[in-house]
């Protein structure tokens, strides 16, 4: 039987998942860390228990700077590199992969505990149709993509190791974006954990549009590590205009490709979608306001808006100042803050109740 009373909830697996997303939003900002300061690529090899250890005495240091210095991005771009400055990055990158181990570890042992005494929350058995455990699954497809994350990392490493002088772009957006994806997996699952399985709905409308903006968030983070990925951000830093043009030029011998390379298209699709989803965030929010919208949905539907404004003005500030390393890391971090919030805000208008959409609008005007 169950440790826990609660048949569909669990507050300590609650805290669990909640944990492990604190664990991911921090490997979230040490990335763009790691991404800023160019550490990215200091370790060739992909060792995933042996490569816990680092250099641990002047030849082990030698051997992992002989590595790196036999990439394109050493003779291209850090010729001349010392050994003190090649540590720098390398403890960059060894503490971002180590971070990774233990987010690994914080997840798995827990949950082989929870699935040894049965404690994960299941489905009531009222609802027939339901899968019995529903939490069983979640989890354990969770555990499933973390350990994917590790391999779509080393492939995206591996990408700037033998002709490029960093990642591809779109290999970062792929890592990038499962990171973001688990990371909202985990506070939805969390959700469930902590309040039970979902008893009412709200109106498909609202629904489907919270979902949708949830959508908006997670294209327009995939967007920006385009950016990210193809340094674009380093380029056409003046604003609203880039270089005083509403279009950039646009290098189309590339074809499809384009679209995933070109500084000048990337960085204005980043900003285009962003006005797009600044509108969108806006409007929500205030017809969350205007029909009632339940007091848990609502908050999230205000906090959301404002943090979406902020983020865009932080963006702003970013681009003009050609993405110095706090700055660059504050934005990154600000796009998965949007991401939880934009989850708990789809949760939240799942779980309303439906009488609260029904009262109609408020007498504003708008």
């Amino acid at each position: 039987m169950p440790v826990f009373t609660a048949p569909d909830r669990s507050r300590p697996v609650a805290v669990w998942l909640l944990a492990v997303a604190a664990l991911v939003f921090a490997m979230v900002v040490v990335g763009g860390v790691t991404r800023l300061t160019g550490s990215g690529l200091s370790i060739t090899e992909w060792r995933p228990i042996m490569g816990a250890i680092p250099p641990l005495n002047a030849a082990d240091w030698a051997e992992a700077f002989d590595k790196y210095r036999a990439i394109p991005q050493y003779r291209q771009v850090n010729a001349g590199m010392s050994l003190d400055e090649f540590k720098f990055i390398f403890w960059w990158e060894w503490g971002h992969r180590q971070l990774g181990r233990f987010i690994g570890l914080a997840f798995f042992l827990p949950w082989a505990v929870f699935m040894a005494l049965r404690a994960l929350p299941a489905t009531s058995r009222l609802r027939a149709w339901a899968m019995p455990d529903r939490l069983v699954w979640r989890t354990t497809l969770l555990l499933a993509l973390g350990g994917l994350q590790g391999f779509i990392g080393w492939w995206m490493v591996s990408s700037g190791l033998s002709e490029r002088v960093s990642v591809a772009p779109e290999r970062l957006a792929t890592h990038l974006g499962l990171a973001f994806l688990i990371f909202a997996l985990l506070i939805w699952t969390a959700l469930e954990a902590w309040h039970g399985e979902e008893r009412t709905a709200s109106p498909a409308g609202w629904s489907r549009g919270a979902a949708l903006l949830l959508g908006a968030v997670f294209v327009q983070c995939l967007l920006g590590a385009l950016v990210a990925g193809g340094k674009a951000g380093m380029v056409y830093t003046d604003w609203p205009l880039m270089n005083g043009q509403a279009f950039p030029p646009v290098d189309w011998s590339q074809g499809a490709l384009a679209f995933l390379h070109d500084q000048g298209l990337t960085q204005f699709n980043h900003r285009l979608w962003g006005y797009g989803l600044l509108a969108f965030a806006t409007v929500y929010a205030v017809q969350a306001y205007r029909w009632r919208l339940a007091e848990g949905a609502g908050a999230t539907a205000y906090a959301l808006a404002g943090a979406i404004w902020l983020q865009a003005i932080l963006g702003v500030f970013t681009l003009i100042h050609a993405v110095p390393l706090w700055l660059g890391v504050a934005h990154q971090g600000g796009a998965a803050i949007l991401m939880g919030l934009a989850t708990a805000n789809l949760w939240g208008v799942r779980r309303s109740q439906p009488r609260r959409f029904m009262s109609g609008p408020r007498s504003t005007g708008l």
